[in-house]
């Protein structure tokens, strides 16, 4: 280390070369060195800290400028530009597979994060009530089954409206059940089937029955272990509106896998 002057100011200048220091200013030797380092070291960091505000700031105003834009809007636009892409871009789909993936990546996220949703939101809201859930607890299955029923019908009578031929790659090895207490057997083992299990399959019956399970054993839990499942459940949701923020760039890749492979003519297929 070596202290000298440079000229009247007492202007601080740190330069390192290979992993030593050199200080130079106008201040004496004589003065304590250990202070002079220590003055350049803070003026150093808040010229760092200044500069990373600046930087934290750029960010702050990007993710408010996107999510000022409507949702349906973003959406739109990202389809309008992966369309454009696979049109622009030669052999997109051999040249440019990065910008596929984003659509493999937003479907798996929202199939990865859904179940996980629904069972720590149900245990949550189940735990934290003190109100009799009997009758809340009817409606929401009977609005469940209702739904699910309208569902049904609804797809039954659009395909039949709206045919859609569909050339499967392979031969369909699953054969159907032969009677109904086949059906009722697989129903209930989905039903009673492992957690974890049904979470990471994504079976949302057992998913649906276990939560509903550990929700009632929960009721009697502590204010503590309350306030982390409601914590908990919090975070999966916001975990899940960080995926859904993202469904712009997640529909650009899947529209544009879809254009690169099949071209505009997919469009005009759904029209028919």
């Amino acid at each position: 280390q070596q202290v000298g002057a440079v000229n009247d100011r007492p202007d601080f200048c740190v330069c390192a070369f290979s992993r030593k220091i050199r200080i130079q200013s106008s201040i004496p030797v004589g003065f304590p060195v250990d202070i002079v380092f220590t003055s350049c070291y803070t003026v150093s960091c808040a010229s760092s800290r200044k500069t990373n505000r600046k930087k934290e700031e750029k960010r702050m105003k990007l993710v408010k400028a996107y999510n000022s834009v409507s949702l349906v809007l973003r959406i739109v636009i990202g389809m309008v530009i992966g369309a454009a892409l696979a049109l622009l871009i030669p052999n997109a789909a051999v040249t440019a597979p990065g910008i596929g993936i984003l659509g493999t990546l937003f479907v798996g996220a929202l199939k990865a994060i859904a179940p996980l949703l629904v069972f720590v939101l149900i245990i949550s809201a189940l735990a934290q009530s003190k109100e009799k859930l009997g009758k809340q607890f009817g409606t929401v299955i009977v609005l469940y089954l209702v739904s699910t029923f309208l569902a049904a019908v609804i797809a039954v009578i659009a395909s039949y409206l709206f045919p859609v031929t569909i050339t499967l790659t392979e031969a369909a090895s699953d054969s159907a059940p032969e009677s109904f207490a086949a059906i009722f057997t697989g129903l209930l083992n989905n039903i009673v089937s492992n957690p974890i299990g049904s979470i990471v399959s994504a079976n949302y019956l057992g998913v649906l029955f276990w939560a509903i399970v550990l929700g009632f054993a929960f009721k009697g839990a502590s204010d503590t272990t309350k306030k982390f499942l409601a914590d908990a459940s919090e975070a999966v949701t916001k975990a899940v509106r960080f995926v859904i923020n993202l469904a712009p760039f997640g529909i650009l890749g899947l529209v544009f896998s879809a254009v690169s492979t099949s071209g505009l003519a997919i469009f005009t297929e759904y029209g028919k």
